[in-house]
């Protein structure tokens, strides 16, 4: 038997949760632009031959010595973050799309398609 209360109560349970995904999704959107902007620098730094494999495995050093217990900044994810950028620059329709999913996602779609058009395929599944 429902009481007033415990319909006030699921109400409120329900804004909550709402809050929770609506932050989880803010957060998200947050991490892959961080992770976009990162892997621009580092692919143009290459690209200018201003930087070569070194210096990006000397970046996680500094990231890991300088951001106690921050994760994710692995030499090797700095080279995803540099692959995510170079895949999808200029491409407008997946763009906004990108966001859309978790880091993982990405990654699991980057590494398993080939193509331009089965990433976008699986972006556009996934979302």
């Amino acid at each position: 038997m429902k009481t007033p209360a415990s319909e006030s109560f699921g109400a409120i349970t329900k804004l909550i949760e709402a809050a929770r995904q609506k932050a989880f999704h803010a957060v998200n959107t947050v991490l892959i632009d961080l992770y976009w902007h990162v892997g621009k620098i580092i692919s143009h730094k290459v690209k200018s031959a201003e930087w070569g494999d070194a210096v990006v495995a000397q970046l996680a050093i500094h990231i890991a010595q300088t951001q106690p217990g921050l994760r994710g900044f692995t030499r090797r994810n700095l080279f995803r973050m540099r692959q995510f950028y170079e895949t999808y620059q200029g491409d407008e329709k997946v763009s906004a799309l990108l966001t859309q999913l978790s880091w993982t996602n990405n990654l699991i779609i980057l590494s398993q398609s080939k193509r331009q058009e089965e990433r976008e395929f699986y972006l556009r599944r996934a979302v």
